[in-house]
């Protein structure tokens, strides 16, 4: 009985949000919720607020006005030292890889796994080979990032952010630097990892993928957030 409670529950809500850059606000009165399994693109012009967003639900910044749950943590209420805790529910991947260029694939997935408080080497081992599976990067493990495509390293990026199982992946133009049938292949690797049960928010300037990869659209447009309908 009490699962069937939990699951209707979003992984992600805002209720009556602003948003703020330093003290500009760039979005208000922010409101809407994402269901497990659900894939949502954020779109809207460069300086629309997409990134402050984004930031906002991985708390990089604060939440001053309205409420914000993610992954059963309150932003408003979230405390630094929370914070850690509250990234180990949510999974981010970035345009710009961030990966450690002077470690093969297997160690920036282990440095990852050793932060959020893995200890065990055969389960660190095993679950490294689970989220390279995912990805199609099976015999990638002792590979250097150098030795990768753009496209392989954003698979390792999207391995990352899956370590932990996450219930939320917040991909910020993930495939802004790939070419069109790489981009193609990434979000094939998304509709996999969204097919599990993850739900997906994916911020993006391709409306490409919008066409081709219909669901729902939120879009940042004149200090509001709104759903977009095509």
């Amino acid at each position: 009985m009490p699962t069937e409670l939990f699951s209707n529950e979003p992984v992600l809500s805002l209720t009556n949000a602003d948003i703020y850059q330093g003290t500009k606000l760039v979005l208000g009165d922010v409101s809407f919720a994402i269901h497990k399994g659900e894939f949502v693109y954020l779109i809207g012009r460069t300086g629309s607020g997409k990134s402050s967003l984004l930031k906002t639900i991985y708390a990089d910044l604060f939440l001053p006005n309205g409420q914000g749950h993610v992954a059963d943590f309150a932003l408003e209420k979230l405390r630094p030292k929370d914070v850690p805790y509250l990234r180990r529910k949510i999974g981010i991947v970035f345009q710009d890889f961030q990966l450690f260029f002077d470690r093969t694939v297997e160690e920036n997935l282990k440095f990852v796994l050793k932060a959020t408080g893995w200890s065990d080497k055969t389960k660190m081992k095993n679950r490294i080979t689970e989220v390279l599976m995912q990805v199609g990067l099976s015999n990638s493990h002792k590979k250097m990032p150098h030795q990768l495509s753009g496209g392989e390293q954003q698979r390792v990026v999207i391995a990352r952010a899956m370590l932990n199982e996450p219930l939320l992946l917040i991909a910020d133009e993930p495939t802004g630097n790939l070419d069109p049938a790489v981009s193609d292949q990434i979000m094939h690797v998304f509709q996999n990892i969204n097919n599990a049960g993850t739900a997906i928010l994916m911020a993006t300037h391709n409306y490409d993928l919008l066409r081709k990869y219909p669901a729902r659209v939120l879009r940042c447009e004149e200090g509001k957030v709104e759903e977009y309908k095509q």
